[in-house]
């Protein structure tokens, strides 16, 4: 299982890359293997604020649909339209061509309370 070292994590298995104040989202290798096929992704349209651990999408796989949670405050100022088109992408390269939002920090210490990467594998290799 990849878990990136340098990506900060939820316990509900998103990830996020940040640059400056701009966070990059996804969910991960280990969410993706759970859910298996994935199928379809319902994002937010850009300008839409999202709020730490609040839902701002849903996944739907072959075995279940989940909601997708926000790591972090802000505005999304970017939707990858790629997997609007192709949600499998997100199976194949999930801290790649996978991510899904880009997010502009409206307070960026929030990313304190998230999971380095250490953490993490901890978490779902428990």
């Amino acid at each position: 299982m990849n878990i990136p070292s340098d990506l900060l994590y939820t316990k509900e298995h998103e990830w996020i890359r940040v640059t400056g104040d701009t966070a990059e989202i996804g969910i991960t290798d280990y969410a993706q293997g759970e859910l298996g096929d994935i199928v379809f992704v319902e994002l937010p349209e850009v300008g839409r604020k999202v709020a730490q651990m609040q839902a701002f999408g849903t996944i739907e796989a072959v075995k279940a649909v989940s909601e997708l949670f926000s790591p972090v405050t802000g505005t999304v100022t970017a939707v990858n339209g790629m997997i609007e088109g192709d949600a499998g992408v997100i199976n194949r390269d999930p801290y790649g061509e996978g991510w899904m939002i880009k997010v502009k920090m409206s307070n960026p210490s929030e990313t304190a309370a998230l999971i380095p990467a250490d953490q993490y594998r901890k978490l779902v290799n428990a």
